[in-house]
């Protein structure tokens, strides 16, 4: 294997899939990138056995070849080579030599047998969505996912195709957040999937580089190939994510959600997000509550504790319903507030003792349990 490669596409390419890389890997080879030389370019995989992401470089491949390499190592030393113009060949032995101006590097590596081989997957179940659009709906409901390892069905983001829609849903037990968008597919591919927590992150990341993203799945892993239009970085082909998915039946959401809500209030996004975060300022553990207190167009916002003393903040708003107070864990009213970026939403709810449910019209909810009132 030889060829001549840009050192910044060469290290923009190992910062792809250098996330994936566990710092516990069971076996050696795991904590390696497998190296692909053909054609006009090199692929670049990795893998944890739950997780593997593949993407190409383009690159003047003059022989091609395959070599495994300790992947943080070799990100570290492409970085801070001196030129931009990169030499890299193989040896003997799974050895590779790095030149660039005045710098060379001798790599020890593993051969490409030993690396676990990515799965593909057939066009059975394989949905096309714009990447705009699926970024913004892991965004509208990542932060509810569950950390709770014992409730490992909860700790993902649930994908549901059915009815012509595509259905996200995260929930630790406590707040559960929904968004759904139309997406055209036949009735027969209609299906279900949990995305563990880490790969919902990285595929957050890896998103908005391009126009579309195809997810396809099967029992047991899901796939999402990542189009991707940067010339700047040397990407070519888009970006491969394969996962395992998260066995189980996720709950059943709809009856989570409160069948009536006897007040709904439009509250401007950004102004309703800055007063819950000042009064929460003086909520001094996780267990601390915000309280809202609804009386004719006005909300209030309070908080106290023992060992830091008290907030108040008050915001006009229309509101001719009766007065209603009720708490909430401060950090659950704030996240869908940051995650969301209309200026207005509504905010509904029935009593002091039931849920409060923030909504966008277009198809987004966030159900907030609410806490007991000092």
């Amino acid at each position: 294997m030889k060829i001549k490669i840009n050192r910044d596409h060469f290290s923009s390419g190992l910062q792809q899939v250098l996330n994936v890389v566990s710092t516990r890997a069971t076996m050696p080879i795991l904590n390696n990138v497998l190296i692909e030389a053909e054609g006009d370019g090199i692929s670049l995989t990795t893998t944890n056995l739950d997780l593997g992401i593949r993407c190409t470089i383009k690159a003047n491949v003059l022989e091609p070849g395959a070599v495994t390499l300790p992947v943080r190592k070799l990100a570290t030393i492409v970085r801070e080579l001196p030129s931009l113009d990169v030499s890299f060949e193989t040896t003997g032995n799974h050895q590779a030599k790095i030149a660039s101006g005045g710098s060379k590097f001798l790599l020890m590596g593993l051969g490409k047998e030993e690396f676990p081989v990515l799965p593909t997957f057939s066009k059975d179940r394989s949905f096309t969505i714009e990447q705009a659009r699926l970024g913004e709906m892991l965004r509208s409901v990542s932060y509810a996912q569950s950390t709770d390892e014992a409730r490992y069905i909860l700790n993902g983001v649930y994908f549901n195709f059915e009815d012509g829609k595509l259905i996200l849903v995260a929930t630790d037990g406590r707040r559960l957040a929904l968004i759904s968008r139309e997406l055209e597919f036949p009735p027969e591919q209609a299906g279900h999937v949990i995305i563990p927590a880490k790969t919902a992150a990285e595929l957050a990341r890896l998103l908005d580089q391009g126009q579309q993203v195809r997810v396809s799945f099967s029992d047991k892993q899901v796939a999402f190939d990542v189009e991707t239009a940067s010339e700047e970085s040397g990407l070519t082909g888009g970006i491969y994510l394969v996962s395992k998915i998260v066995d189980g039946n996720f709950p059943n959401y709809n009856q989570v959600v409160p069948k009536e809500t006897h007040q709904r209030i439009k509250l401007e996004r950004e102004l309703f997000l800055q007063c819950v975060h000042r009064a929460a300022l003086v909520v001094s553990d996780k267990g601390g509550s915000v309280k809202l207190s609804l009386t004719e167009n006005l909300l209030e916002v309070s908080a106290s504790s023992p060992e830091l003393g008290e907030s108040h903040e008050s915001m006009d708003i229309e509101y001719n319903g009766p007065p209603i107070q009720v708490a909430f864990n401060p950090q659950f009213v704030m996240d869908p507030l940051k995650a969301l970026t209309k200026d207005e939403i509504f905010f509904e709810l029935k009593d002091e003792f039931s849920p409060g449910v923030f909504k966008l019209l277009d198809s987004f909810l966030c159900v907030i349990m609410p806490l007991r009132l000092n």
